[in-house]
């Protein structure tokens, strides 16, 4: 999850998906404006108790985010499924990001160690292998939506991870 944090800039972010508040942990020790977004109303009361009241944490769905336009410098989704790929929620994370704006995503890892790579490959985070055609086919929907889109192959200790950065 830390890998994302070069990638972010501004300081006004929001996260998609934020699940159990790891991600918002780290952003709101920087002392950046963070916001988090969850469908899931148990991840939503994880992150709270996480995090304490002083979180900003809503449950939503990022196809209808329940922001003003332009209200973040980056949005940030790590793992997230398939939602991410869907034009109603490109659209909506564009709307609410100011003008020069980005998009990070961490959607796919290749862990190095055979039991991790077994658990990412059975919960999908992790597709058979890291190939042009995988990243183009993972640009696609972003480039249809108008975004700038380049990827980062970052390799860190315990794995290799691709980062879609749209803008």
């Amino acid at each position: 999850v830390m890998t994302v944090l070069p990638f972010i800039e501004g300081t006004r972010i929001l996260e998609l998906g934020h699940g159990p508040g790891y991600l918002q942990r780290i952003l709101l020790s920087r002392n950046l404006f963070a916001v988090g977004l969850d469908e899931s109303t148990q991840m939503g009361t994880l992150a709270k108790r996480r995090l304490g009241i002083s979180a900003k944490l809503t449950r939503g769905l990022a196809q209808a985010l329940p922001f003003a336009n332009e209200s973040f410098d980056s949005a940030v989704a790590t793992f997230p499924t398939n939602y991410i790929f869907e034009p109603s929620t490109l659209s909506e994370v564009g709307r609410c990001r100011s003008d020069g704006g980005r998009l990070i995503v961490l959607p796919a890892a290749w862990p190095k160690s055979p039991l991790l790579a077994w658990l990412f490959k059975v919960t999908g985070q992790s597709p058979s292998e890291l190939s042009e055609p995988l990243i183009a086919r993972i640009k696609i929907p972003f480039e249809n939506a108008g975004y700038d889109t380049h990827t980062e192959l970052v390799e860190v200790k315990s794995s290799n991870l691709l980062i879609v950065i749209a803008k």
